[in-house]
């Protein structure tokens, strides 16, 4: 189906926001700050989502990874883990701590284990293995990763896949699949992206929400995503952009994303890895008019737009753009890919990207989340107005 009506801006908005620039710029002497910001009526304001998220944490915030790095005892479970696997994810997050590995490479690393061995520390299992493959991350001991004891141990095994994962260059800013099969050399490499929110739970339960941190691991100190920066989560900012209109506020209940003010040709990038499923021109059926040039708020539809389908079915819709996507469908991208550049195409009344999150792959409004909640409960910083 195609998008309906979604991302007029009203004058009075834009004046708010770009006072509100100026202001900022005036107290902070910010030049150029990027934003995720509340101009009035965002959903969600306040306190960060945890919604489908573990851990306590909130974004805007400097935490420090707990001592030892969630190797101390393991109560509970995360989505039906049970003991012993989450040992083991604890003992993964144990050696990345202490080799300075930041919490992304705990996510790449408990992910590459659940589809390897389920975090099971896995025997040599004679005609049913994969040749002579052993332990969490089935490494094989013909292939030089260690004798059969040394793969059996759950501390040395992470530390060999963790010493590979550091040797990959701009491993932090791959998709997940492609950081762990630069790592295992898998025959099944998509096989991984699959287990990323799982992963990203249990990093989160683990070490107090490390999982919404970005960057580097410094002195176990560590911070929520900055513009341009991915989340261990895997998650980033769309666009360097003020928030304005916000997710089915009472004036725009139908209203099914968010708007994010930025200048005309401001770059569009993906807010997580994941395929493109969907580009179109969204002219309502109207072959009078095409998204090349300037829409307006009496023009009907999304303009051109595109779609990303990430891990456990999130769908993520870009539109109002300048002109036609750069990526193709069925492309494979990274989380901060360049997809675009922002215009004013379709029911617009100035430059702005205006951008939804579906779950349960549902395109249609039914299957939206506010986006600001969502970004924040994954360690994308946003910061609101008051």
């Amino acid at each position: 189906m195609s998008p309906r009506r979604r991302g007029r801006l009203h004058p009075g908005v834009i004046a708010l926001a770009v006072g509100a620039v100026i202001t900022l710029l005036c107290c902070a002497g910010m030049l150029g700050a990027a934003f995720l910001t509340d101009v009035g009526g965002i959903s969600g304001a306040g306190p960060a989502s945890q919604s489908g998220i573990g851990g306590g944490i909130g974004c805007g915030e400097r935490f420090v990874v707990p001592a030892g790095g969630g190797r101390g005892p393991v109560r509970g479970s995360v989505r039906g883990l049970g003991q012993a696997q989450m040992a083991n994810a604890s003992a993964i997050i144990g050696v990345g701590a202490a080799m300075k590995v930041p919490p992304r490479g705990w996510v790449v690393a408990i992910a590459t284990a659940m589809q390897e061995s389920r975090l099971t520390n896995l025997g040599h299992l004679g005609r049913r293995n994969d040749h002579d493959s052993i332990g969490l991350f089935q490494q094989r001991p013909s292939m030089g990763w260690g004798s059969p004891a040394q793969l059996r141990d759950p501390a040395y095994t992470a530390r060999k896949f963790f010493d590979k994962l550091k040797a990959v260059e701009g491993w932090q800013s791959m998709s997940l699949t492609d950081a762990a099969q630069r790592v295992q050399r898998s025959a099944y490499p998509d096989a991984y992206a699959k287990h990323e929110p799982l992963a990203t739970d249990v990093v989160n339960a683990l070490a107090d929400g490390a999982a919404r941190a970005a960057g580097q691991l410094v002195s176990g100190e560590l911070r929520c995503a900055e513009v341009g920066q991915i989340t261990a989560s895997g998650w980033a900012s769309p666009a360097k952009a003020l928030m304005g209109s916000g997710y089915r506020t009472a004036q725009r209940p139908g209203h099914h994303g968010v708007d994010m003010i930025a200048r005309r040709g401001t770059p569009v990038r993906t807010a997580a890895g994941g395929v493109v499923t969907h580009i179109e021109c969204d002219n309502q059926s109207r072959p009078s008019y095409w998204c090349d040039r300037d829409g307006s708020p009496q023009t009907p539809g999304c303009g051109w737009y595109i779609e990303v389908t990430h891990a456990d079915n999130v769908i993520t819709r870009y539109c109002h753009l300048l002109r036609r996507p750069t990526a193709r469908e069925g492309q494979r991208v990274p989380a901060g890919y360049q997809i675009g550049v922002v215009g004013t195409s379709g029911n617009s009344s100035g430059p702005h990207l205006h951008f939804e999150v579906h779950l349960r792959g549902d395109r249609g409004s039914g299957g939206t989340v506010d986006p600001v909640g969502f970004l924040r409960a994954r360690g994308v910083r946003v910061e609101f107005l008051r």
